[in-house]
């Protein structure tokens, strides 16, 4: 098995597709002629908007929504960057609510989190390389 979509509900999905492309970069994969349904090119991984419509009817009582909730909700989309804060400010200048800067983790990662108009919880991190093994006693 393997994860070929991450699908995040949101009032507009026209809206989110544009703000991810001037926020992050990304490119527009795919606009249903509906207005419910896109997609971004993000890799591997297909990172999907779908209208909070489609989520009420594939969900019998509803879903939480992400854009009325006062707390981002459990759950976040992470980009990796090599420039962390030159992306962290893309995204804030275009709408993105900063919820944490950049920041350097005990790890060595440099991570940041945004908020999104729709919601949508997003961590900009560095990547994570592997630590080389130690010399064998």
């Amino acid at each position: 098995m393997k994860l070929g979509y991450t699908i995040v509900y949101v009032p507009d999905v026209s809206a989110s597709l544009t703000f991810f492309e001037q926020a992050f970069g990304l490119q527009r994969k795919f606009l249903h002629e509906s207005g419910t349904y896109g997609e971004l090119d993000t890799g591997a991984t297909t990172l999907s908007f779908a209208a909070h419509a489609l989520g009420d009817m594939n969900f019998p009582g509803g879903h939480v929504h992400a854009d009325t909730s006062p707390q981002p909700l459990g759950f976040e989309v992470a980009f990796v960057t090599e420039d962390v804060p030159s992306a962290h400010a893309q995204a804030v200048n275009a709408g993105a609510a900063e919820l944490a800067a950049p920041q350097l983790k005990p790890w060595g990662q440099t991570v940041s989190y945004v908020r999104c108009p729709d919601g949508v919880l997003v961590e900009l991190c560095s990547p994570i390389f592997p630590t080389p093994p130690g010399p064998t006693p």
